[in-house]
């Protein structure tokens, strides 16, 4: 019988398998400005308890998904910003997509109206999962930060919900 990706609740013993994801990503130094993993409990204060998913196959985590608020005022209680990671041996796959198009359908469930995402323009493969599950491009930030002595400009996509 053939084994199946199933996208489930991460949870906090996931922790390990999800921060070497997070670090592969580090790693390619086009996923995100971090230079070095949090811990759980860091982690788990800047990301919101609903929406956290990770794809697995048997006892192996594939990828992760999660959503960080754009802020503490109440008016923008339903945008958030998007994380999605995928480990190195899993791209290609399908997975990230399975774990978007996962997390659009839990935070319409949760009342976000709108998702956003800052990409490098180097991280070709983010831009165009993003834009295949109805992200478009708001902008360019140009020189918004700079890492390893190199100013760098993301791209601002978002998703605007059609059900919230």
């Amino acid at each position: 019988m053939e084994s199946k990706i199933v996208i489930d609740k991460m949870h906090p013993e996931d922790w390990d398998k999800v921060k070497d994801i997070y670090l592969e990503g580090i790693a390619t130094g086009n996923a995100t400005f971090q230079k070095e993993a949090p811990s759980w409990e860091e982690w788990d204060n800047n990301h919101l308890a609903t929406c956290r998913m990770v794809a697995r196959l048997k006892d192996e985590i594939l990828g992760w998904v999660a959503l960080t608020p754009v802020s503490n005022r109440y008016v923008y209680a339903g945008v958030a910003e998007v994380s999605v990671y995928v480990s190195q041996r899993s791209k290609g796959k399908g997975i990230g997509d399975l774990l978007l198009k996962t997390l659009i359908e839990q935070s319409e469930q949760n009342g976000f109206w709108t998702l956003q995402s800052g990409i490098f323009p180097e991280n070709v493969a983010s831009l165009k999962l993003h834009k295949n599950n109805g992200f478009r491009e708001i902008g360019r930030r140009e020189r918004i930060g700079e890492m390893d002595g190199v100013w760098r400009d993301i791209f601002l996509l978002e998703r605007r919900s059609n059900e919230v």
